[in-house]
């Protein structure tokens, strides 16, 4: 933590306030808060900071004076220092806090006290006693199976995953649409369209959602497919894009995600994979004003039939290949269905409903079908962490492509909340504007977009107060950039969450529940076990601190069971230890469990690096060089062996915000890089080279590709570019 620099809150004078451009009436005013709250709590408590940031912080002080607060209460904290407590009373309100009122002394008898003292042991209950606990939350997000499970889980030799909700059968997107918590005028959908900020937001209701997808789904029957066939959508994620995810569902199909931003050779690979036999695409993705064209990508694939719409234009631009089919040709076909109900296929629920993809830095992307389970574990998930009930508008801009794309439709559909969508770069202001405008309650973001809003100061003017928590994932995240965002929205939690496509959502995760610590995890997930190996391969015991790579208790509801393209037991459970006979799932990230309980990330197994025969993650180094100099947009370090042999370099690759003068800066921030590295990290780290970049290669679900960089370094001309 960058604290050392800042003074302990009860030697902070108002001269200090002021040198951080404050005027000075205002400088006097908060410093006579900030002593009434360290003489009340203490100059170094949680208590302080908590007070600190509701009573003296808002979005429209310097972000340094923020950092001065928070800082120089836990100069001397250690780890962890909690950025957010939670508050009994509204503990009380959040979904898992009524359930706990309700029904904690069935569950923990008479160890239950209150939601937040016995969250922990609710936890463990969830991992110990799965019937009960997956019984109680389908029963509280109100499932509808049309034949319901025999059980939970049925485990056996054969499925080291178990069996889950056996011989059930179900429709997701039926749930959906079902109205279980909602009423036929609330708002399924709200979205706005970049340049166009000034209008007012536009607004789905359930009812205009149910006809638009019962609509779209009798069309997809005209088309004569066989049910369970595959279907791709290579689009934006807006709102033609959610109804068609959910006819596809609705009508017994099975929806191949791909990203918008893949070249047609990805898009090939991944209709042949799942055998797609049809793709909806759009003509051109409007970005400013440029028009990227998508349609001749598809075309380009050699894609089966497509059904193209145009892009915010009655009429298409484009002539489309024969057997290609426009948008309003496609929904003329069942003109006389139009207000009718699609009766929803019900199917059981070990049929595949999407087919996604990882994001394969070398080969074939691994083919990861989720089942009907999958849709209900990511909605749990919200539900459980992001406390997602009727009345939430959640926002996260993501693609169909990446897993967060469907979480985003099922996780506020299936709790009774609105999605929100916003047509364009999330990166401005106008992104930060809908947020205000659509009252968004629950922001999902990526550590990237952060940075960006940050260095930009998009948010900037915006009233972000209706926001109840921000949820993260995607990569690691940092302490100074997240104290930056909570600082927007008066400082609501930060939930971070960490898992994969093949999960269904996450394995690690915050809770409302648990004070949230900042670029940390408070718990496994509800229903999921962590284990972190130690170096004999075997796990340390769950309450004692320590690092290494993370395996997860093989039970997980909504967890893959098969992939189309590689052996499932093969990439996940082959050569893993037994715990308890069962044998723990692989999952390839390094973790570490902080002495105070918190779980910190530390990038994929294969991120780390040897150092003088030291081991550390890419992510530490990364940590401490991001915050050396202003200038730094973001950094990677990768471990390059010599071209002779010999311990591997540390070179770090650097994307700057300005580049001028870059001869300069290199030789002074190598300089810069070690003294902080060696003070920080270890005496014995040197960084050999600095290697400038405009951008670092990422792949579509925004992973850093530190082996593609190590791959370029390594092929080098070391003497040239080293």
């Amino acid at each position: 933590m960058a604290n050392q620099n800042y003074k302990t809150l009860d030697s902070v004078t108002v001269a200090d306030v002021e040198a951080l451009g404050i005027p000075t009436e205002l400088a006097g005013k908060l410093h006579g808060e900030l002593t009434r709250i360290v003489r009340n709590y203490g100059s170094a408590t949680p208590q302080t900071w908590h007070h600190i940031s509701k009573e003296l912080l808002t979005p429209n002080l310097p972000f340094s004076f923020h950092q001065m607060m928070y800082y120089g209460c836990y100069k001397d904290f250690g780890p962890d220092p909690p950025a957010w407590l939670p508050d009994p009373k509204t503990a009380r309100l959040t979904n898992i806090g009524q359930l706990l009122e309700r029904r904690g002394k069935e569950f923990l008898g008479s160890k239950y006290e209150d939601p937040i003292s016995s969250f922990s042991d609710f936890q463990r209950f969830s991992v110990s006693n799965q019937e009960v606990f997956w019984k109680a939350i389908l029963e509280e997000m109100n499932i509808s199976f049309s034949v319901p499970p025999e059980c939970i889980l049925r485990e056996s030799p054969s499925h080291p995953g178990g069996q889950w909700l056996p011989g059930a059968r179900v429709n997701p997107a039926k749930n959906c649409l079902s109205l279980r918590k909602s009423t036929l005028s609330d708002v399924a959908i709200i979205w706005q369209t970049e340049g166009n900020d000034e209008a007012p937001v536009e607004k789905m209701t359930c009812q205009e959602l149910r006809e638009s997808v019962w609509e779209v789904a009798y069309a997809l029957e005209s088309l004569g497919l066989e049910k369970g066939s595959a279907i791709a959508i290579d689009m934006p994620m807006d709102v033609n894009s959610v109804v068609i995810y959910l006819a596809i569902v609705l009508a017994g199909y099975v929806v191949v995600s791909i990203a918008d931003s893949f070249a047609p050779s990805e898009i090939s690979t991944r209709l042949i994979l799942s055998k797609a036999k049809a793709i909806f695409t759009q003509d051109f993705i409007p970005r400013g004003e440029k028009k990227i064209p998508l349609y001749s990508r598809v075309v380009e694939a050699h894609s089966p039939m497509a059904i193209v719409i145009p892009n915010r234009a009655s009429s298409l631009s484009i002539e489309l290949r024969d057997g290609d089919i426009s948008w309003p040709d496609f929904l003329d076909r069942v003109k006389d269905s139009k207000g009718l109900e699609f009766v929803a296929v019900e199917q059981p629920i070990v049929a595949f409903t999407n087919i996604l993809f990882s994001s394969g830095t070398t080969g074939d992307p691994k083919a990861i079908p989720w089942t009907l389970l999958t849709p209900f574990k990511a909605a749990a998930d919200g539900w459980c962490h992001m406390d997602i009930k009727n009345g939430d508008v959640v926002a996260w801009p993501t693609n169909l492509g990446w897993m967060m794309g469907p979480w985003l439709v099922y996780a506020p559909l299936l709790n009774g909340a609105s999605i929100a969508l916003y047509n364009g770069s999330p990166l401005g202001s106008g992104f930060a504007k809908f947020v205000q405008d659509a009252k968004v309650t629950m922001l999902g973001v990526i550590p990237s977009i952060v940075r960006t809003w940050k260095a930009k100061n998009s948010s900037d003017g915006y009233d972000w107060s209706t926001i109840r928590c921000f949820g993260s994932t995607g990569e690691a995240s940092s302490v100074d950039e997240y104290l930056w965002l909570m600082g927007r929205a008066e400082y609501k939690p930060i939930i971070e969450y960490c898992g994969g496509t093949e999960i269904g959502g996450s394995f690690v995760s915050g809770s409302m529940l648990q004070p949230q610590s900042l670029a940390a995890f408070s718990t496994a997930v509800m229903g999921c076990s962590l284990h972190i190996l130690g170096d004999d391969g075997f796990p340390i015991p769950s309450d004692v601190p320590g690092i290494g790579e993370l395996a997860l208790g093989p039970l997980m509801f909504g967890a893959s069971s098969t992939l189309l393209n590689a052996d499932h037991n093969e990439i996940y459970f082959k050569g893993m230890p037994v715990l308890n006979g069962k044998v723990l799932r692989r999952h390839g990230d390094v973790f570490e469990r902080t002495s105070k309980g918190y779980y910190h990330a530390h990038g994929r197994a294969d991120d780390t690096m040897n150092l003088g025969g030291i081991k550390v993650s890419s992510l530490e180094i990364e940590r401490i060089c991001n915050a050396v100099d202003e200038n730094i947009l973001e950094t990677a370090a990768v471990g390059v062996p010599p071209a002779a042999g010999g311990p591997e370099k540390l070179v770090i690759a650097v994307v700057f915000k300005d580049s001028d003068n870059l001869e300069q800066k290199l030789v002074n921030l190598l300089i810069s890089f070690n003294t902080a590295l060696q003070r920080k990290l270890n005496p014995l780290f040197k960084v050999s080279s600095i290697v400038p970049l405009p951008s670092l290669p990422r792949t579509a679900t925004n992973k850093v590709m530190r082996r593609v960089l190590r791959q370029q370094f390594s092929q080098a001309d070391q003497g040239s570019r080293l």
